[in-house]
């Protein structure tokens, strides 16, 4: 089965996946936000984090391979009376336009391979603007031990030392790393290992 046959298989139940809500450190950040402006929300799924940053008052586009996913993304967006662009593509595919975003989220994104994370990554980093904010969250190897969300494979993973890699060259950055119990529908419930980074270009 391809990654894309999983997903569409997850996304066409009817409840979200997810949640509805934003993610709790997306959420968290609502005070760094711009008050206006492009955002891109890359691998959003079902769009409970576009649609959240689109009820902050910014142009959201949201990006994911699922058109199940988008469906209910489309839905969402209708109940909650915001507005947000929706395309169908592949993450690691999207030409990423330089100096387009003024905010670029990515949560929990980690069916990328390693080398399909670096072309994703070094696309996040040029088309967000200079100035712009950088948000994100993922699952680290400690995950393995919960099991209560995220990829099996290790590889898929990511650490403090991958993301500092990976966007040291923006001008300012906080990487954290801890433990948290998550409830953001069945597919992120219970205790969690996660990294969240927070940066502006």
């Amino acid at each position: 089965m391809s990654e894309l046959e999983r997903w569409q298989g997850r996304y066409a139940a009817t409840e979200y996946v997810f949640g509805e809500e934003p993610n709790a450190f997306l959420a968290a950040q609502k005070d760094l936000l711009p008050k206006s402006g492009k955002a891109l929300a890359v691998a959003d799924g079902e769009a409970r984090n576009g649609v959240w940053l689109a009820a902050q008052g910014l142009d959201v586009l949201s990006i994911d391979f699922s058109s199940n996913a988008q469906d209910k993304a489309r839905a969402l967006a209708a109940r909650r009376g915001v507005t947000i662009d929706l395309q169908i593509t592949d993450v690691h595919a999207f030409p990423y336009p330089e100096n387009t975003f003024d905010v670029v989220v990515e949560i929990f994104t980690q069916f990328s391979t390693p080398d399909e994370r670096a072309l994703k990554w070094a696309g996040m980093l040029r088309t967000l603007k200079p100035g712009g904010l950088l948000l994100i969250e993922g699952y680290t190897p400690k995950q393995l031990v919960y099991k209560t969300g995220g990829p099996k494979e290790l590889d898929r993973l990511y650490t403090r030392e991958m993301l500092e890699t990976a966007f040291g060259a923006l001008s300012k950055y906080e990487i954290k790393d801890y433990e948290t119990h998550m409830s953001e529908g069945g597919g992120h419930a219970g205790m969690a290992a996660v990294v969240d980074l927070v940066g502006w270009k």
